[in-house]
């Protein structure tokens, strides 16, 4: 079976000290994190360039694919609050492992602008181009459904489960019913990672195991896709992967499905030819 890590980040500097719980190292190579990808087994990464703390980050995805095509594809990102940039969506994809557009909009004025409505010059310009676009919409879910009702060819993904950003236990699952009602929309899909990061359980984070089947349930193999956003994960990278390939019976005895969890789905919903 075939790996594919929906989200690991790269990066060369660190203008600020990197948020979110990520590890406090001032870089982390492409080629060392296909060090700690052979030693779990993890075929290729979806990298997502942290602009937050290294505004160099997209070009260094870009070398990163380049230099190994089979390993990488990005999910990139240009500063989403000058409108201007929307001259930079045409062609994206021409770029070496380029898939799609991918945000966190947790920083600065960017929370108040996806709510207000001040990006919404971006959802009509990726549609358009066909770019699968990826956000941190567990913050913003009554705007996410906004945007995925309102441009039904545009590709969305949504962040770590769905769930309330830095948050555990109960109150990570705050807007559980929320999240599996934009299931009935064909055009988004959510990406399964960091769920370690939401339990203060020790593995195998047992109290997580309902909440991941319900938004399973909701939305299906192919729009459930497994990953770690591994540098600030409370285990090891092998236990991510165990996690869901051991630890999850309604998932772990489906070997068709399991096989679209842990990479087949991704690569289909981003365009990414790796080969399935």
């Amino acid at each position: 079976m075939k790996i594919i890590d929906a989200q690991v980040h790269i990066w060369s500097q660190t203008v600020i000290p990197p948020g979110g719980g990520h590890r406090q190292v001032p870089s982390l190579s492409a080629e060392e994190l296909l060090v700690e990808m052979a030693e779990v087994g993890v075929d290729a990464g979806l990298i997502h360039p942290p602009a937050s703390w290294d505004p160099t980050s997209n070009a260094l995805a870009i070398e990163a694919a380049k230099k190994y095509p089979d390993r990488f594809a990005i999910m990139g990102q240009f500063p989403p609050e000058n409108p201007d940039n929307v001259r930079l969506i045409p062609g994206w994809r021409n770029q070496p492992g380029m898939m799609g557009l991918r945000w966190a909009l947790l920083y600065g004025e960017q929370p108040k602008m996806i709510v207000d409505g001040r990006l919404d010059w971006i959802w009509p310009a990726a549609e358009k181009e066909g770019l699968p676009v990826s956000l941190q919409a567990g913050v913003f879910l009554r705007k996410f459904r906004w945007i995925a009702e309102t441009h039904p060819a545009l590709k969305l993904i949504i962040d770590h489960c769905g769930l309330k950003v830095l948050t555990r236990d109960v109150d990570a699952i705050e807007h559980l019913d929320e999240l599996l009602a934009i299931a009935k929309l064909p055009n988004v899909a959510v990406k399964a990672t960091g769920a370690p990061a939401y339990s203060t359980q020790p593995y195998p984070y047992k109290n997580l195991h309902e909440p991941l089947h319900r938004i399973y349930d909701a939305f299906g193999p192919d729009r459930f896709f497994w990953g770690t956003d591994i540098t600030r994960m409370p285990c090891t990278w092998r236990q991510c992967v165990t996690f869901f390939t051991e630890e999850l019976p309604w998932l772990r005895d489906h070997d068709q499905e399991l096989e679209k969890v842990m990479g087949r789905g991704l690569a289909k919903w981003i365009g990414w030819d790796f080969g399935f």
